[in-house]
């Protein structure tokens, strides 16, 4: 019997599986970079192992450390969870060389399929080896991971040598493995679904195939919000699947917990990879199945036999996932401190994060993952929507509203999506909606116990205005103090105009009357931060900085990150086209390409290869004027 587990993970993953280990009696223990020092699932555990650094190259994707450390902590286990070293056949044999059970499938089968190349010769399918214009789209995709990472669309052919440098260097920082390969691209062009099996396999020769998934909606390729059963498919496509998904996990000798994935179009399915790990999304299998796939895995490493066929399946899952990042802003990943998560009852919380903690610059930003279940698709829809709507979150920009509007989106209702659906819908899903009663609910929660009257005084108060920043724009809200508390100003301001009484104005609650309806706003301030229900604003200063100002052209880092490459002979003077590429910079295991804003002259480069930038910092002037008549782009 297992006692120990050291979980080989961060985040919300390591805390997920020490929840389950928790459950069973099992002590865990949590390995963590400095940067996750004080990271949750090195707090949860029972113990943990400091792996010196911060970048995964150096940390989490160094096995020898992780299995060191499980010896120095005396755990006779190791769970990779999903990500980093999971799919490693080497790391997994190094946790058996050592003595240590290895809760994943055998190494033999993680090399099958671990590479995406390797998988599909296996199944019969060949990668494209040269690459013609009848060839494209194509998709550029690292051989080892996932979730995104090491991924790119290429449209034009004068583009793929410059993405296939850009996948090996993203691939070969999130994984410690730079190799990528091309295949024809069936996504949203084509109207395709990406659907999944999650299978579970013992050591005696069971192997079980547990519905399926649709993960369609995605952003750069990492999926956002997935779902339990995959809806639409015929019973026949259904079988098809199950039986594709058993077969190539008897292909390999698979053991354990794993997902194979497919493309569905036209009625088809197109084999894409099996991920030999437990995948983001097993949570919506968990509800629908009524299992917890972490203690399978656990009782198939111990040797147990799954019991008969599966359970049966029984209503609907449905699991968003809570990014830090501006999907108005190409999906930018965002930083800064998390003051509060809390989502209403009767959904799953799975997080990395408690009230506090600091989202950094080096992982990924997923914050958490909402799931709902329900007796019905349509009921476990609304029921997710809602309780997002409804969630408590104060801290950086998310992906909140994205999520709620799409869950909401008529083609998603209907079950008629695919993985081109924000390329079609992402400007409408990310319009700003703000709640123009905000800035006077937020004025008035500050006002709250500064009235100051004395018996003399008989004439009213003057206006009090204050400023706030409010979805990208600048709002004014006007009130008064008066002999009965707080007013709002009739002479304008956001809500200021007839119709509006205050009922209520506490520091952390305000009522309002609109028009004979009384509206509640609860109000948080961290800093000059105030957030009102689910409505984000900065409380603008009285006079503002003159000082404050840019150069026109001015490219600002939209989050911290590291200068990782910049366009070969970029110099200051050189001419730019707007939309070139510059300068690319790595932040939370992703590259991001800042390119030219306008078409000019680059008259400042600031950044350089390997630099450290913090957000809004300013990496290079572009002077719009038109570049002379002799000049060409730059490289």
């Amino acid at each position: 019997m297992i006692s120990t587990v050291l979980v080989a993970n961060r985040g919300e993953i390591a805390c997920r599986i020490a929840r389950t280990c928790g459950d069973l009696g099992i002590r865990t223990v949590a390995v963590h970079s400095d940067a996750d020092g004080n990271a949750l699932h090195a707090r949860v555990a029972d113990a943990s192992v400091r792996l010196p650094g911060a970048a995964p190259a150096d940390t989490y994707l160094r096995g020898d450390l992780v299995v060191k450390a499980a010896l120095a902590a005396g755990a006779d286990a190791v769970h990779p969870g999903y990500g980093f070293l999971s799919e490693n056949a080497d790391f997994a044999r190094a946790v058996q060389d050592a003595g240590l059970v290895w809760i994943g499938p055998p190494p033999e089968a993680i090399e099958a399929m671990a590479s995406k190349t390797r998988a599909k010769e296996l199944m019969g399918i060949a990668p494209l080896r040269e690459v013609t214009e009848a060839d494209l789209p194509v998709l550029v995709k690292a051989a080892a991971g996932g979730g995104g990472r090491g991924m790119r669309v290429v449209r034009k052919l004068a583009d793929l040598d410059a993405e296939l440098a850009a996948a090996r260097a993203e691939a070969a920082s999130a994984f410690g493995d730079g190799e990528v390969f091309v295949e024809p691209y069936l996504g949203g062009d084509a109207g395709g679904r990406h659907v999944e099996v999650q299978v579970l396999a013992d050591t005696h020769g069971t192997v079980w195939a547990l519905g399926t998934r649709d993960c369609s909606l995605q952003r750069r390729h990492q999926k956002v919000i997935e779902e339990s059963p995959a809806p639409g498919l015929t019973g026949e496509l259904t079988a098809e699947l199950h039986a594709l998904a058993v077969r190539a996990a008897r292909a390999v000798g698979y053991t354990g917990a794993g997902t194979v994935e497919f493309l569905v179009a036209g009625g088809r399915a197109h084999f894409l990879e099996m991920n030999t790990r437990l995948q983001v999304e097993h949570p919506v299998t968990e509800a629908v199945f009524g299992l917890d796939l972490v203690a399978e895995q656990i009782r198939v490493a111990e040797g147990h036999r799954l019991d008969g066929a599966p359970p049966s399946a029984r209503g609907h899952a449905v699991e968003a996932r809570l990014y830090a990042e501006d999907p108005a802003h190409d999906w930018a990943p965002q930083t800064g401190r998390l003051h509060r998560l809390a989502v209403p009852d009767g959904v799953r919380l799975d997080t990395g994060f408690a009230d506090g903690d600091d989202i950094g610059v080096h992982y990924d930003p997923m914050i958490a993952k909402v799931v709902a279940h329900a007796p019905t698709r349509a009921e476990a829809v609304r029921k997710l929507a809602s309780a997002l709507e409804r969630a408590t979150l104060h801290g950086p920009v998310t992906n909140r509203d994205l999520l709620v509007r799409s869950l909401r989106h008529p083609e998603f209702a209907e079950g008629r999506m695919d993985t081109g659906f924000y390329d079609r819908h992402l400007t409408g899903l990310t319009e700003p909606a703000p709640d123009p009663y905000a800035p006077l609910a937020a004025a008035l929660a500050d006002a709250h116990g500064r009235s100051r009257f004395g018996g003399w005084r008989n004439l009213p108060s003057q206006p009090q205005v204050k400023r706030y920043a409010m979805a990208g724009e600048e709002h004014e809200a006007r009130y008064r103090h008066t002999r009965d508390g707080l007013a709002a100003d009739t002479a304008g301001g956001a809500g200021g105009a007839g119709g509006v009484q205050v009922v209520h104005a506490g520091a952390g609650l305000v009522v309002l009357d609109v028009d004979g309806v009384r509206r509640r706003f609860e109000v948080a301030r961290h800093g000059d931060r105030v957030w009102v229900n689910g409505t984000a604003l900065t409380a603008l200063p009285r006079f503002p900085d003159p000082t404050a100002q840019l150069a026109p052209g001015s490219l600002l880092a939209p989050m911290p990150g590291t200068v990782v490459r910049i366009a070969e002979g970029l110099a200051a003077g050189a001419s730019v086209q707007a939309g070139e590429p510059l300068l690319w910079l790595e932040a939370m295991k992703m590259q991001h390409r800042i390119s030219a804003p306008v078409t000019g002259t680059l008259t400042a480069l600031h950044a350089t290869e390997g630099q450290q930038v913090e957000v809004d910092a300013l990496l290079a002037v572009v002077d719009p004027a038109r570049p002379s008549a002799g000049d060409p782009p730059s490289a």
